[in-house]
């Protein structure tokens, strides 16, 4: 079965018939399951950022890491802004850290101060798979407009496999046009083939499900 707008679209109606209405808006996560990919190996490692075209179906809480220059833009834009001066306060109490790398999604940085960010939030953002990347260009020159780069994050997932086989990411939710919910499902499942070695041979099987359904099969 190939991954195309009619096995999607079949899905979808499937997984709506099926599930029970709930008191909250349900997203739509899209499940991949990989095979003959050795993980062991870094060069194996999937790791990329994909820009939907479409809302992925939940909000991005996003924390900016700044110095003085991006302190007001940072603070008008952002989610959360913790600036250069208050590091030292988060370097004392890992709990802050933690409680910080919990809250919020994607995290943007100074790149002037990026060695400070490190040394300060390293430790605990490092494992969470938090710091602030390059490749989601969320380390940014002082002189940066955020406005752009928080509503491309809006839009972004992450696709990643180091540990386990297997990728689950948002592709909408279920008020929003079908239509979308397939074009990023077809975006994610895209970009993610073209990076795999073995590209659809890579690719061991694909489903969707809502918040609180069992996963109906794609491919």
């Amino acid at each position: 079965m190939a991954v195309d707008e009619n096995t999607i679209k079949e899905a979808i109606k499937e997984l709506k018939e099926s599930s029970k209405k709930r008191n909250f808006t349900q997203t739509f996560d899209l499940i991949v399951n990989l095979k003959n990919l050795d993980l062991k190996k870094p060069d194996n490692h999937v790791d990329l950022y994909v820009q939907l075209h479409n809302s992925k179906g939940r909000k991005s809480n996003i924390c900016a890491l700044v110095g003085p220059e991006l302190q007001p833009e940072a603070e008008k834009v952002c989610d959360k802004t913790v600036p250069q001066h208050d590091f030292k306060k988060y370097a004392e109490d890992k709990k802050l850290i933690k409680n910080l790398a919990s809250e919020c999604h994607f995290f943007i940085a100074q790149a002037n101060i990026m060695p400070q960010v490190a040394t300060t939030f390293g430790k605990v953002f490092g494992p969470k798979k938090k710091m602030p990347n390059p490749k989601a260009g969320c380390v940014v020159p002082p002189n940066a407009s955020l406005k752009p780069l928080y509503e491309r994050l809006q839009k972004t997932i992450r696709l990643y496999a180091k540990e386990r086989p297997l990728i689950q990411v948002p592709v909408g939710d279920e008020n929003m046009d079908e239509k979308q919910v397939i074009e990023n499902v077809l975006t994610a499942y895209d970009q993610l083939i073209h990076h795999l070695p073995l590209e659809k041979n890579n690719i061991k099987s694909v489903f969707i499900k809502l918040t609180m359904s069992k996963p109906v099969m794609i491919k």
